[in-house]
């Protein structure tokens, strides 16, 4: 009876060893991926062009601050006291408007990215899940994370597959 049991028990290991040897390995570098695509350069190209506008922007301004402040800085010892009041509540209204404008501006700049990026991260981990489980891979790896200390040569280089599933050449 003990012997069925180890024999039993030896089994199990051996098959679950079996199953954990016979698991397939995929690896990709998501970033390759994303400039592959072509949606990737129309969407940087909106996202640059509403960087430079905003940078315009914030250029102008700068330019408007600081003509006021040398405009100060020139006439102040001729201003009166409420005079001069004025003009340094109006310099520091400009700087705080200014970094406001920078803040916004960085959160409107990231919302951009968000909004025109997703649809495309999603459309490539659909593609790369897709792949996956059409090839029975267990794990995808993604290289674009980092350098993995060691993969195996066994290991599945699925860009291809997942180029071809996206018609990207």
């Amino acid at each position: 009876m003990k012997s069925t049991v180890k024999l039993t028990i030896m089994a199990i290991l051996l098959l679950m060893g079996g199953s954990v040897i016979a698991q397939k390995f995929a690896h990709i570098n998501s970033q390759e991926l994303l400039m592959a695509m072509p949606e990737s350069d129309s969407a940087q190209a909106a996202i640059e062009n509403l960087a430079e506008n905003y940078e315009l922007q914030l250029e102008e301004m700068q330019v408007e601050l600081n003509k006021k402040y040398d405009d100060y800085l020139q006439n102040r010892d001729t201003y009166t006291n409420l005079i001069r009041q004025t003009k340094e509540a109006e310099i520091t209204d400009m700087q705080e408007r200014i970094q406001q404008f920078q803040q916004i501006a960085q959160q409107e700049l990231e919302n951009q990215r968000n909004t025109l990026l997703r649809p495309i991260l999603d459309k490539a981990n659909n593609a790369v899940r897709a792949v996956a489980e059409e090839n029975g891979f267990m794990y995808v790896f993604d290289l674009s994370l980092g350098n993995p200390i060691y993969f195996s040569e066994e290991s599945v280089d699925i860009l291809p597959m997942v180029k071809e599933r996206l018609g990207i050449e």
